[in-house]
């Protein structure tokens, strides 16, 4: 579409009425949209031209003929001059990250491929130490081993460089993994003699010496030493609505209008919502000390409203990460000696007990597995509590579940079980599947499977791990192909509009909310987003570089290009 005329629409949407502006009980609408080329997610109309939003939600849905009359005086309507609308796009896992993307050292790039070198890692950290008192912690985040020029991991000796008088800790955007200098090493009393906890290893290099990266539950023992940079309640409570509000600006950019939080400040979030700042949904994802409040409370998944609403729980952790190599698995990890088969964090005792008293009380289960172990045992815990206490209405969640086979689908299937699987991976981590090798990745993220069996698998970026950008993620499961030309598991592959479904109406299905949002339907509420270009007709290898135009949420616009 010529610029000239995406202006045109850009400056009419700009000057758009907000939602309900209309006298009550007027049929008028509030806004038309017309000669669009328009993907519903509807069966019912899978197609149309046009569409009437009224007090933020669609009235009407059509032809161009169907929705004119709906043209009143106060309407604003809006010739599309034929770009793409969809459903806003929901995303099903995600860590949220304000606050550190505006207050945190970034040692690698959040949003794109870029390679970076391990002495410019060192140099922002070694500037970081500058501001901060001895003993008081130094951390990177962002770090990741295969975007490295130097092509090799970090390690103790790179981040004494830093200081030597703080302790220094960096992040692998996994999540899983973090490398410490010898000053951490030394404050948390980890030696070359000292035990891998279970669940975690104390990395040794072939001489036998720490090499300063750890991973998993052996991580825990940094908890408890050094110092923190102190923030008075009143600052930690204005970082926080910053956070809030820069992530959600960042989201309607992306194209993005509901996402599943992964914890986060709830306080925070209500506010920059009263203050008008929340652009998009949010469902509310719920870490210990809030689920335990929901627990002796009686608060149960689906309290709150259209913008915010308690979901599921947090991702309860069983295995180690995917793009870390620590996952769970049955066999070994090809050419690591010893014998690896990743690391597994809950008993299956303890993790029994918790998804019982959690799904007891009327809370959906959120397990974090990877592994084909990890999600075994999740399965074995959903299937036992569903049996203890029936809950039709269950939609228990099992983030990432990577790696599968097809027993493991078939219970899937039968548990109701919604998968939240990476998406950015397949363009964004294709450098790290030769550590599994094609044989595994045949059944890894494996949306084909999962579609097939007709499991209601969504959307999960894992964002601060991955790339939230929607659209990247659609093109490497359509692809399977990534930012170095090299395809992983291509009989996983799914077409363009099983991918778009993935990432609305199933997301929407996710949360329990497939009635009001997921789709563009009369009577949903009216959540798009507009495309430069159509998304199935453009080149698979330059879906991710589609240009978001608007991206509209209840009717009301949250980010224009």
């Amino acid at each position: 579409m010529r610029d000239q005329s995406r202006r045109a629409f850009l400056g009419a949407l700009g000057a758009a009425l907000p939602a309900g502006a209309l006298a009550a009980g007027s049929d008028d609408a509030d806004l038309v949209v017309h000669n669009a080329n328009i993907y519903t997610l509807d069966p019912a109309m899978p197609r149309a031209q046009a569409f009437a939003v009224r007090a933020g939600r669609f009235v009407a849905v059509g032809s161009n003929e169907d929705i004119r009359p709906r043209i009143a005086r106060r309407t604003q309507a809006y010739d599309a001059k034929g770009m793409t609308i969809t459903p806003g796009f929901i995303d099903c896992h995600n860590h949220a990250g304000g606050e550190m993307l505006l207050y945190e050292v970034a040692v690698g790039n959040p949003f794109q491929v870029e390679f970076v070198t391990i002495a410019s890692i060192v140099d922002k950290l070694r500037a970081k130490a500058k501001t901060l008192p001895p003993d008081t912690w130094v951390e990177g985040y962002f770090y990741d081993d295969t975007k490295v020029k130097d092509g090799r991991l970090l390690n103790a000796q790179d981040l004494d460089r830093v200081s030597t008088e703080h302790p220094v800790r960096v992040e692998h955007r996994g999540g899983h993994t973090a490398f410490y200098n010898s000053k951490a090493l030394a404050l948390a009393g980890v030696t070359k003699t000292t035990r891998n906890p279970p669940g975690g290893t104390f990395d040794r290099g072939q001489d036998g010496e720490l090499n300063g990266r750890v991973t998993d539950r052996a991580n825990d023992v940094f908890e408890k030493v050094g110092k923190f940079q102190a923030f008075s309640p009143a600052e930690r409570a204005q970082r926080a609505r910053a956070g809030v509000a820069h992530i959600s600006k960042m989201f309607a950019a992306y194209g993005l209008t509901s996402v599943h939080h992964e914890g986060g400040d709830l306080a925070a979030i209500q506010d920059v919502r009263a203050r008008g700042d929340l652009k998009h949904r949010v469902s509310y994802e719920a870490y210990p000390d809030v689920l335990e409040a929901m627990i002796k409370t009686g608060m149960k998944t689906g309290f709150g409203d259209e913008w915010i609403k308690l979901g599921a729980t947090a991702e309860h952790v069983v295995d180690g990460s995917f793009s870390e190599r620590t996952m769970a698995l049955s066999k070994p990890y090809p050419g690591v000696s010893p014998p690896y088969f990743g690391n597994i964090t809950e008993t299956q005792d303890v993790l029994d007990a918790w998804v019982e008293r959690v799904h007891r009380a009327g809370i959906d289960i959120n397990c974090h597995a990877n592994g084909d172990v990890a999600i075994g045992s999740v399965l074995t815990a959903l299937e036992r509590a569903q049996k203890l206490h029936p809950r039709p209405d269950a939609r228990p969640k099992i983030t990432h579940c990577t790696v599968v086979n097809d027993d493991l689908v078939r219970r899937i299937k039968a548990a109701n079980v919604v998968p939240a699987c990476f998406t950015s991976y397949a363009y964004y981590n294709t450098d790290k599947f030769h550590f599994y090798g094609q044989d595994l990745m045949q059944h890894a993220m494996a949306f084909r499977s999962f579609l097939d069996a007709g499991v209601p698998v969504a959307a999960g970026s894992d964002f601060q791990p991955g790339p939230f950008a929607p659209l990247m993620g659609i093109q490497g499961m359509v692809t399977r192909t990534g930012w170095n030309g090299e395809t992983w598991g291509a009989r996983q592959r799914i077409t363009v509009a099983e991918a778009l479904r993935i990432n609305s109406l199933n997301g929407a299905y996710a949360s329990h909310e497939e009635d009001i949002k997921g789709s563009i339907t009369t009577g949903k509420l009216a959540d798009f987003v507009v495309l430069a270009e159509d998304l199935h007709t453009v080149a698979h290898d330059k879906i991710k570089d589609i240009q978001i135009v608007r991206t509209v949420t209840g009717g009301t616009t949250m980010f224009q290009a």
